[in-house]
């Protein structure tokens, strides 16, 4: 059965880079969405100048219906579009038969292809660009016998821009997904070593996640000291306390992290790329070093933008729990972000709404700061337990060596002078309490004087 939206030209004007595209979709029912495949688009600098969508089933050839394929070519005449995005993962041989009707030039992009070229955009660390490689090698692989064919076939060597293909395509593309899952090892066991540094030093570790656009930028601003304690990541866009919180998807990729300021725990706070809809198991796996501050964290934070409907929510809220539960052992505390936004009694009704997938959110909003000190007080409620210590120590320099030390990785609550001795109680991480004992067991004990 055909029907759906027709074709239509939006009122966009073209932008300076003249990259005008048409996005396109097609659902088995009901109305197609084409809300965040335009954000897609912009995002990757796209000028979106019109817009076609059909509810059918999928033709094997074309995506679309046939009809429905000579309405996109006269929609990329009308517009002067440069570029067909299509929200659905389009096969290689669909590709082909859809660029063969469009006018010369016009380039066929499906949903995975887009996300692949923002990514490649905004990879601006080593780790990075790695990832993005290795997703785009992993997103060629099974096309590229595919694309060979269709070459032979058309008799235009390069078709699509992709060079002349032969046997020894395939080997190449494992030989180099092999060469950077290797390099990628290795930056992953630099990163896990410094986790332990940190961890040793008295910090918990604090994840940020979810989808993106649900605020996690500016919650993270909101929740941080000014010191960016990792100076290998790439820099945020909402750390400068003079920047403006974008509302685009992937303002970053890669990750940063922070010291939060709470009341009594030094946390280390990590941002990352967020999530988004209907991911391939292959890109989200491409994708695994940088989600291992998420996996490897001490406490998750996942964030969910409430001025959604409620049925997004749910959505969102159960795909992120199947890819943070698979591997994550942390606990994970909910955060219901831009409550700014709802009206009277609409949040108590979502919250009544999601109990089952969200139980105890924190409700926040990071644009006005409502809700902050309390998500502060959870964070350090659902964080691993300290152990408590009474220490009585010598007065010496190096005991007072140790005091400082103390105060530096723990939380002291209370410190007394008497008869030549400090008594020390503290709270701390055991291996920071395990520290200080030893460190405490090899003082010598104060000269008389």
């Amino acid at each position: 059965m055909t029907g759906g939206v027709e074709g239509r030209t939006t009122d966009t004007e073209p932008s300076a880079a003249e990259r005008r595209a048409v996005v396109a979709k097609r659902v088995e029912s009901g109305s197609a969405d084409l809300t965040e495949i335009t954000q897609l688009a912009a995002a990757a600098g796209y000028d979106v100048v019109g817009e076609l969508t059909q509810t059918r089933t999928e033709d094997a050839a074309f995506m679309f219906g046939k009809g429905k394929v000579a309405e996109l070519r006269d929609l990329v005449r009308r517009t002067d579009a440069t570029a067909v995005v299509i929200d659905n993962d389009v096969g290689p041989y669909q590709t082909f038969n859809i660029g063969g009707e469009l006018p010369e030039g016009v380039e066929v992009i499906d949903r995975f292809t887009l996300i692949l070229e923002i990514f490649g955009q905004r990879a601006n660390t080593r780790k990075a660009q790695l990832q993005v490689e290795l997703a785009e090698l992993r997103y060629e692989l099974p096309r590229a016998e595919a694309k060979a064919s269709l070459a032979k076939r058309d008799e235009r060597p390069g078709f699509m821009g992709l060079g002349e293909y032969d046997e020894s395509v395939e080997r190449d593309i494992k030989r180099q997904i092999s060469e950077i899952r290797d390099e990628l090892e290795s930056i992953a066991e630099k990163e896990e070593s410094r986790r332990e540094q940190r961890r040793n030093s008295g910090f918990d570790l604090v994840a940020l996640a979810g989808y993106t656009n649900a605020g996690k930028s500016t919650l993270m601003r909101r929740l941080a000291a000014e010191i960016d304690v990792d100076e290998n990541a790439e820099r945020h866009p909402d750390l400068d306390t003079t920047a403006e919180s974008q509302d685009m998807l992937f303002t970053t990729l890669g990750t940063t992290t922070r010291r939060a300021e709470m009341e009594k725990r030094d946390v280390l706070l990590t941002d990352t790329v967020g999530f988004i809809a209907d991911l391939p198991h292959w890109l989200v796996e491409s994708f695994e070093s940088t989600l291992d501050s998420v996996y490897r964290a001490d406490l998750v934070l996942l964030v969910v933008d409430a001025s959604e409907s409620v049925e997004e929510m749910r959505e969102k809220l159960v795909t992120s729990h199947d890819t943070l539960y698979e591997r994550n052992e942390a606990p994970i505390v909910t955060v219901f972000n831009k409550v700014d936004r709802l009206a009277p009694g609409e949040l108590a009704d979502k919250r009544a709404a999601l109990s089952g997938v969200a139980p105890d959110p924190v409700a926040v909003s990071a644009k006005t700061g409502a809700g902050v000190a309390e998500l502060r007080d959870r964070v350090e409620s659902e964080l691993p337990d300290w152990e408590r210590e009474r220490l009585v120590l010598p007065l010496s320099d190096d005991a007072m060596s140790l005091v400082s030390w103390i105060h530096d990785h723990g939380h002291v609550e209370g410190e007394a002078y008497a008869d030549d001795q400090v008594t020390l109680d503290f709270e701390a991480k055991p291996s920071i309490v395990a520290r200080a004992r030893s460190k405490a067991a090899g003082l010598a004990p104060a000269e008389s004087t």
